[in-house]
């Protein structure tokens, strides 16, 4: 393809009415040699327009991080292209205009994690020797490029390798950082006057301030701490720098002032925290300068970032208690509050505006445990890190201050209802302790106040009225119950409840969103016993009701995007089934109804992957709990919207649909396969589902799902053999092994051994060539149970002899050294209960029927035993089957990359054996038994073989005769 058609192409994968086909087109177009190169051509070429350049440096980026390294970090593409990606991506990089760079900045972090520094040991040289004294417009181009290697650094943990390649860059990067930053602060002092220059030079100097935190961010630098003195004074400077060319136009953007003030904070937090033997002299000019910026900065929304890094700062200076001491007196700690914690506290005109125009980005940067950099969060963090240092003096002034914001909303409740908000936020900041919790909310309290008594009194009012109360008041109302859940008793949540659930019936999005999420937290709420606080008897006769009225604040705008806007109504619905559980099935079609008209909605355009990701945990548990008493009605109601996902290549919800698909077949496992199941199993095969590596564990799943329901059927169509070679490919790879093991076993539990005889041998080969080549811990594990998994199944046709056999096939005399050094080795070191409870059953089995073991392997019988009764001194225990579902928190998981596992369907870990229990005794009556069979050879190998181990032989003795 000529690069103008590929750049239409690019073009056209940005626009949703086109971008499917156009991504079928670049899937076969980047099989093709060289195509990463085509790519950076387009990207810097000025003829393909913007949309072009930046669709082409979008898919490179996104190409990069498919196919840069394999999983032993080997790379893919051929070594002449890996040399020409690093040779013009950096000068590439400095060239393009900012929103490209982004793009390519990442490809570069992604190259960068796998061959930087070894495999790119130029790279720092090359950038320092691009850099320039005074052009700024290259100079940000490599720092730009800096800062995409460096600032991986910032998550990771101390270590040799990690500091070795810092050095490495210290070694060549350091001093010319140094200089670079003494040149920048002398060009702007020069250009003081101009607006354009001094808006570049800012760029270069809010880029130097990101590259010092990724420089110090493992250790201080020496050569940053020989300089401490002069890096401190250039740091203050700026920080008290003004200069009206550099103010923003508007009062919401921030300007390139408030981002170099706002990275300079971050440093001085990261050296207050770390660094304090060096960087505590220096402190205090910070701290009565942060005090002089905080009290003189004005409300605008684009001094938000801002006050927050400085209130930041502040936090971290109060946590050292030599820098703390100097709040300690009421004089100026009710200065601080009252000039510093109110004015950040307090509601502007602009959240009023957010809360009435933008209420889904209200409700975000609101909640406990965002990570917005926001006025308030940032000015609750330093009132509670004061609290924590002084308590009574606080709580004493702060409670001041509350009685005279109540008494200002007392004498005209409709003019002051923002003092009111502001003394239940203030209330609320000094009654928790600690950080508030996802699942149980604020878990300790500040014992100098009564959370109770303060609702009472002055918050419940406004939960239970239905006159004229301002909305931000009844969000306060909500917020509270929602903060302190766990403080609340059950006979108080009680009461508590009904109101919360009257709130959904709002007019106002903030106010009934506020309600979903209390209500869905407070569901999931559990006592000190685990018992749920909320009697789930009492939420079923009502779930019908709340339900629909959920489902419709849900479809109150259809269009897709906006649908799939308020990920916290569809929680809310998650959480109502979980509590109902079969509580639904009355209500089944309706449901249904819902759920099937909503996927259909927004598979056409997904947006939103925190509201699809409840979506499909909502449809797994609506499955979990009514699918075995309805299968056939969950099938015909959901099979074809999921058919459709599949066909129309929805890449986001395909590894959920395949989980939903095997969890309807696991619904009803004593069923044939119906003829959707028998159509869809041809599909699954394809050889391009399985080369999305997010795919690979729900289609195991669904794969194996389709084995137990229908072996029989699958094999009268031919398709043992395509399953068998997924297993082939899925084994080979490190990153997939453990679900070829899966898959593996499912085969071998589901098909008579004669249907695998033919086949086993090769299976058998390709696992010991593993073992022989490229063995890892986790193959190793897997392959031990496997082994145990045959062996066990005596019953089957299959077992130890059946194992051995096949074994000494492949090589003569192979199973005698497999056993001794690594099946035995190797049982012992297995972890998971349900592995050793298999080990322990495999080799009890071994024991009593292997006839190769009592003829033959006279020897292997004595080993056996010995690690039969090594795993019992510590038996496998099974618990008992929990049927709890465990909380996934939504912001911790990487969506779009990789798997995300569906919690309200997670299948447990799977029991061959689960008639057995007990472990210990089961093997002592297995031993009796077979002994009593064999009329007493069961003793009388273990007298014979057991000599040399005479205790061993008193244990056993100990269990035959239980």
């Amino acid at each position: 393809m000529e690069l103008q058609s590929l750049a239409t192409t690019l073009e056209a994968s940005l626009d949703p009415s086109q971008n499917k086909q156009a991504e079928t087109v670049l899937l076969q177009e980047q099989k093709k040699p060289r195509f990463s190169l085509l790519l950076l051509s387009i990207v810097a070429s000025d003829i393909y327009g913007s949309t072009a350049r930046l669709a082409s440096a979008l898919y490179f980026k996104n190409f990069i991080r498919r196919n840069w390294t394999d999983e032993n970090g080997n790379h893919k593409l051929p070594q002449q292209e890996v040399v020409s990606i690093k040779q013009e991506l950096i000068g590439l990089m400095i060239n393009v205009p900012a929103n490209i760079q982004y793009q390519l900045g990442d490809a570069v972090g992604v190259i960068a994690d796998s061959d930087f520094w070894r495999r790119w040991d130029t790279l720092v040289d090359d950038l320092v020797s691009r850099l320039t004294p005074d052009n700024a417009r290259i100079n940000n181009g490599v720092l730009q490029v800096a800062h995409s290697i460096f600032k991986r650094w910032r998550p990771l943990y101390r270590s040799d390798e990690l500091f070795t390649e810092v050095n490495h860059v210290l070694g060549k990067f350091g001093d010319t950082f140094v200089q670079l930053l003494g040149n920048t602060d002398q060009i702007i002092e020069r250009n003081r006057e101009d607006r354009s220059a001094l808006s570049q030079y800012f760029s270069t100097m809010n880029l130097l301030m990101k590259l010092l935190y990724d420089l110090s961010v493992q250790d201080l630098p020496p050569i940053f701490e020989d300089n401490m003195q002069s890096l401190t004074s250039l740091l203050h400077k700026y920080l008290i720098y003004d200069n009206p060319l550099l103010q923003s136009d508007g009062d919401s953007e921030s300007g390139p002032l408030e981002f170099v003030k706002s990275g300079i904070f971050e440093v001085l937090v990261l050296y207050a925290q770390k660094y304090e033997d060096a960087f505590g002299p220096f402190v205090e000019q910070f701290v009565g300068s942060s005090w002089n910026l905080l009290t003189t900065t004005s409300l605008e929304p684009k001094n938000d970032i801002l006050v927050s890094k400085a209130l930041q700062f502040l936090t971290s200076v109060t946590r050292l208690s030599q820098h703390a001491r100097a709040f300690n007196n009421e004089d100026t700690m009710s200065q601080v509050i009252e000039r510093v914690v109110l004015p950040n506290l307090s509601l502007r005109d602009s959240d009023m505006e957010m809360f009435e125009d933008e209420p889904i980005e209200f409700i975000r940067q609101d909640l406990e445990g965002s990570d917005s950099d926001t006025r308030r969060r940032a000015a609750t963090d330093f009132l509670q890190q004061l609290l924590a240092q002084f308590q009574k003096l606080v709580t004493d002034i702060v409670l001041r201050y509350i009685n005279h914001y109540l008494s200002e909303y007392s004498r005209n409740p409709s003019a002051n209802w923002k003092s009111k908000d502001t003394a239940v936020y203030l209330f609320s900041s000094i009654a928790a302790k600690g950080a508030v919790t996802t699942s149980q909310g604020v878990k300790s309290v500040n014992e100098l106040v009564n959370i109770i008594d303060f609702f009472q009194a002055n918050v419940a009012a406004d939960l239970v009225s239905d006159s004229d109360v301002e909305s931000i008041l009844k969000v306060d109302a909500i917020k509270y119950l929602y903060m302190f859940r766990s403080q609340i008793t059950r006979d108080q949540w009680r009461d508590a409840f009904p109101l919360v659930v009257k709130h959904l019936g709002s007019p106002d999005y903030v106010v009934y969103t506020y309600a979903a999420i209390a209500l869905e937290r407070v569901l999931a709420l559990t006592d000190h016993s685990k018992q749920s606080v909320i009697d789930p008897a009492d939420v079923t006769p009502l779930s019908a009701q709340l339900l629909e009225h959920l489902f419709q604040l849900i479809k109150r705008n259809p269009q897709p995007p906006k649908l799939q806007e308020n990920e916290f109504l569809m929680r809310c619905v998650m959480r109502v089934l979980i509590v109902i559980r079969d509580g639904v099935v009355p209500i089944t079609d309706i449901v249904l109804a819902k759920f099937t008209k909503i996927t259909q909605i927004i598979s056409s355009n997904p947006a939103n992957p925190r509201f699809y990701y409840y979506h499909f945990e909502a449809l797994g548990a609506f499955i979990r709990f009514a699918a075995p008493l309805q299968p056939e009605k969950l099938e015909n109601g959901l099979y074809p919207v999921f058919l459709s996902i599949l066909e129309n290549d929805v890449q986001e919800f395909i590894p959920y649909v395949f989980q939903l698909f095997a969890a309807l077949l696991e619904a009803n496992p004593s069923g044939s396969l119906t003829a959707y199941y028998t159509s869809l199993a041809q599909p699954i095969l394809s050889p391009q589902l399985w080369s999305s590596r997010g795919n690979i564990p729900a289609l195991v799943r669904l794969l194996s799902s389709l084995l137990t329901r229908g072996a029989a059927q699958i094999a009268e169509n031919k398709q043992l053999e395509p399953i068998l070679g997924i297993f082939q490919t899925l084994i080979t790879n490190k990153a997939n092994e453990i679900y070829g093991f899966e898959l593996l076993e499912s085969i071998m539990a589901n098909f008579a051994p004669n249907t695998i005889e033919p086949y086993f041998g090769t299976i058998l080969q390709l696992l010991f060539t593993r073992l022989q080549n490229s063995k890892t811990e986790a193959f190793s594990s897997r392959f031990v149970r496997f082994y145990h998994f045959i062996s066990s199944r005596i019953e089957s046709g299959l077992g130890a002899d059946w194992f051995i056999n096949h074994a000494n096939q492949v090589q003569e005399g192979l199973y005698v050294q497999l056993y001794l050094t690594i099946i035995l080795p190797d049982t012992q070191t297995l972890a998971r209960p349900l592995d050793r409870k298999i080990a322990v059953i495999s080799l009890c089995k071994t024991l009593t029927d292997s006839v190769a073991f009592a003829e033959k392997y006279k020897k292997g019988w004595g080993y056996t035993c010995e690690t039969l009764l090594k795993l019992l001194e510590n038996p496998p225990t099974i618990a008992s089957t929990d049927d709890t579902i465990a909380d996934q928190d939504v912001d911790d998981m990487s969506f779009g990359v990789g798997f995300t596992q569906l919690q309200t369907i997670k299948r447990p870990g799977r029991d061959f054996w689960p008639g057995v229990r007990d472990i210990k005794s089961w093997v002592g009556q297995e031993l009796q038994s077979s002994n009593a069979k064999a009329s007493g050879k069961i003793k009388r190998f273990a007298e014979e073989r057991l000599v040399q181990s005479p205790q061993a032989l008193q244990v056993l003795s100990t269990y035959m005769s239980r």
